[in-house]
């Protein structure tokens, strides 16, 4: 079919269908996406998946705040990262700013310049 290989008038399994940026791709200003996003090129701006997770590749080269309920982060990014869930650091990945989530795991090889707030949300008094 020219859309796919899914015929038209069927529906579209939902899990199959990614939005992605990728690494041909260069984009400046804000992105909202209501699903899993995976990012494998340049974004400069903003970035926000609320409840849903964000991947950014290995090779991408983000300059921008980042808000998701998992964000996963194998490329460069500058920027402040938040998270509801976790924010997972892998060995090739590095960040230049303040990471926020309850959870942060960090593979030996990544890269912080900023701050880490993780644990709890509010101190038990």
């Amino acid at each position: 079919t020219p859309y796919g290989s899914t015929p038209i008038g069927q529906p579209f399994d939902e899990r199959r269908v990614a939005a992605w940026i990728g690494k041909a791709i260069t984009m400046k200003g804000d992105v909202v996406c209501s699903r899993d996003l995976t990012i494998d090129g340049v974004v400069e701006g903003t970035i926000e998946v609320g409840q849903h997770s964000l991947m950014i590749g290995v090779g991408a080269s983000i300059k921008a705040n980042l808000v998701g309920r998992v964000v996963t982060i194998g490329g460069a990014i500058r920027g402040n990262v938040t998270a509801t869930e976790k924010v997972d650091l892998k060995a090739t990945g590095s960040v230049e700013g303040d990471i926020t989530a309850p959870r942060f795991a960090m593979a030996e090889g990544a890269v912080v310049r900023g701050h880490v707030q993780s644990g709890n949300k509010s101190p038990r008094s």
